[in-house]
């Protein structure tokens, strides 16, 4: 068993395509798989493989001008959680479009540690309001106790969805969190900018490093990683349910439709009923004689954010 690394760090980076080729090649030396986003705004990283390959990637990573005091989280896994090695040149290290005066990390709320964020949530002060950063599919398996978790599908969505819900932020502190840290850097400073909350805090390595602190702590069930172990149980607590049956189950898979591809939470007897489509059209569309839907790998679509 090896390890996978995550880590993002914002600093300005006059020629990223650089940072790309050097970063591509540290990696391919080190047979290490993930992905790597490179932007003028930062990097963000995700990566698996053999426990010295990883240490060796971090000593590098320390001795990196730009890099040196990222937050390298860890977790056990290993290279074969992801299906390649992918380091490429984006606007952003995650997709808020946005440019930086609308949303700029150093206009970020001041963080929290895990320490004083479980404080905080023990303590409970009437207008405390815990919000979750991330995407519908992630908050549905797991999340802080009373946080309100946006019906968004994508990190882009979200200032749309504060714009639609100012009054929700009035004169509160907020306490806001994603996986990491990383989309909380600019959402916090979007929500900050519109001057309507009292505070606007976040998570210092988001539920990363709370769950490492406080295993049985505010955060319940499943937290969504984006690699191929999709997710890391944290407590026994089951949120979400079926999509057809709507037994508590939070295990995902995609629907073997490969036009459609969306990523379902379907429990074992409704898999065998629906062969593993999200609905009655997706069925129709799929000639079940010809699936053996136990033979089928049920691979979940990894996306990147944190």
């Amino acid at each position: 068993m090896g390890k996978i690394l995550i880590f993002y760090k914002y600093i300005p980076i006059e020629n990223p395509e650089a940072i790309v080729e050097e970063q591509r090649a540290l990696c391919q030396r080190l047979d290490l798989k993930g992905r790597i986003l490179i932007a003028h705004e930062g990097i963000n990283a995700t990566l698996g493989g053999s426990e010295e390959a990883v240490e060796q990637y971090k000593r590098a990573l320390r001795t990196n001008a730009f890099f040196s005091d990222a937050d390298i989280k860890e977790s056990t896994g290993e290279a074969d959680h992801f299906p390649k090695l992918k380091v490429i040149f984006k606007k952003e290290i995650v997709c808020l479009r946005l440019n930086s005066q609308e949303a700029n990390p150093k206009d970020a709320g001041p963080t929290l540690t895990p320490e004083q964020a479980h404080c905080l949530m023990q303590e409970n002060p009437e207008d405390l309001v815990i919000l979750d950063a991330r995407n519908k599919y992630e908050s549905r398996i797991g999340a802080f106790k009373n946080a309100i978790t946006p019906d968004i599908n994508n990190f882009r969505d979200f200032p749309a969805y504060i714009d639609q819900n100012l009054d929700l932020f009035k004169d509160k502190e907020v306490l806001m969190y994603c996986t990491a840290g990383v989309r909380c850097e600019r959402a916090s400073a979007y929500l900050k900018k519109k001057n309507i909350a009292k505070e606007v805090y976040h998570i210092q390595g988001g539920i990363h490093r709370y769950i490492e602190a406080y295993p049985e702590g505010f955060f319940r069930g499943k937290n969504y990683v984006f690699d191929g172990r999709v997710t890391h149980a944290v407590t026994d607590d089951i949120l979400a349910s079926c999509e057809h049956c709507k037994v508590p189950y939070d295990d995902y898979s995609n629907c073997i439709n490969a036009e459609c591809n969306k990523q379902i939470i379907v429990c074992p007897p409704c898999i065998e009923i629906y062969h593993n489509t999200c609905s009655q059209q997706c069925l129709d569309l799929v000639d079940t004689s010809q699936v053996n839907i136990r033979t089928l790998p049920h691979k979940i679509l990894i996306r990147q954010h944190r």
